[in-house]
C-alpha cells in the first residue's frame, strides 16, 4: 500500500492536489454551519477531469445535516454514477477567520469514503489538513479506516 504523504505547507503538495484544495477552500463560502461556525468545504476529483464541491449543511434537527465530503461524494455519483472518484480535498475554516483551521474526515465520511472504494473498486486519494497545520495526502479510505465495515460485515 502506498503511504501517506506529509508536508508542511500548501506549495508542498502537487499542483494538481493545490487546485484541489483551492476548490475545496471557495466552497467553503456556501457551507451552512449557523450553530457551529464550523464551516467545512470538500472538492471531489472524478478521472473525467470533473470537480463536483460539497460543503457541510448543518440542521436544527441535529443530526440531519451532512458533512461537505458526503455532500459532494453524494452527489457525484447523482451526476457521474460510472465515473470514478479519484480523490478529494477537505478543508475548514472557523466562521469570522481568514485562515483555515486543520479538519481530518469524520468517521461516517471515512465509512461513506471506504464504501465508495469498494463500489468503485480503486481507491480514492484524500488531501486534509492535520491537527499539527500539516497536510496529509492519504492514498484511500482503507488506509484511514483499516478496519471499516463492508458488505462482508453483513
Amino acid at each position: 500500500m502506498k503511504e501517506f504523504i506529509i508536508v508542511n505547507h500548501i506549495s508542498d503538495l502537487d499542483i494538481g492536489a493545490q487546485e484541489l484544495v483551492m476548490k475545496a477552500r471557495e466552497a467553503l463560502a456556501h457551507a451552512y454551519a449557523p450553530y457551529s461556525n464550523f464551516m467545512v468545504g470538500s472538492a471531489a476529483l472524478l478521472d473525467d477531469g470533473s470537480v463536483i464541491t460539497g460543503m457541510n449543511q448543518e440542521n436544527a434537527a441535529y443530526p440531519s445535516g451532512l458533512c461537505a465530503e458526503r455532500v459532494a461524494l453524494f452527489s457525484a455519483y447523482a451526476l457521474y454514477p460510472h465515473v470514478k472518484i479519484i480523490k478529494i480535498a477537505v478543508t475548514a475554516q472557523k466562521r469570522g477567520e481568514s485562515e483555515l483551521t486543520p479538519a481530518t474526515c469524520c468517521g461516517e465520511c471515512r465509512q461513506v469514503l471506504l464504501e465508495f472504494e469498494n463500489r468503485q473498486k480503486a481507491p480514492i486519494e484524500i488531501i486534509m489538513q492535520s491537527q499539527q497545520h500539516q497536510w496529509i495526502k492519504a492514498p484511500s479510505a482503507l488506509s484511514l479506516l483499516p478496519f471499516g465495515f463492508t458488505n462482508d460485515s453483513l
